[in-house]
């Protein structure tokens, strides 16, 4: 492997981990619910991707990448999907904006 390929590749593996401890961290020091499903999908989509880009470049033209590229598209649909839904479910069960603690907005 080349030096600028392995360079690339761990600048990914890094960036990934750091939006990982970033996002982990969000969701400790956060306190409402939505804020906090920011944080997860933080997590998942750059985080993962960038993690998972990094270890594509790591394996090569191999089996290894097709199931990483894989993981990589399961991860970029269902994650936006699942996070939209858990907050739409959320929203409709009265879950309040500000503060999180189930206060039911005003229906119109």
């Amino acid at each position: 492997m080349s030096a600028a390929l392995d360079i690339a590749s761990w600048a990914l593996l890094l960036a990934g981990g750091a939006f990982c401890v970033i996002g982990a961290l969000g969701l400790v020091r956060l306190r409402s619910f939505f804020p906090r499903t920011h944080a997860a999908s933080v997590i998942d989509s750059a985080g993962a991707g960038l993690l998972l880009a990094g270890l594509l470049l790591q394996a090569g033209w191999t089996l290894v990448s097709v199931k990483l590229a894989v993981i990589g598209l399961l991860i970029f649909f269902a994650s936006p999907t699942a996070t939209h839904a858990l907050a739409n479910a959320a929203r409709e069960r009265g879950v309040s904006f500000e503060d999180g603690k189930g206060e039911a907005p005003s229906k119109r």
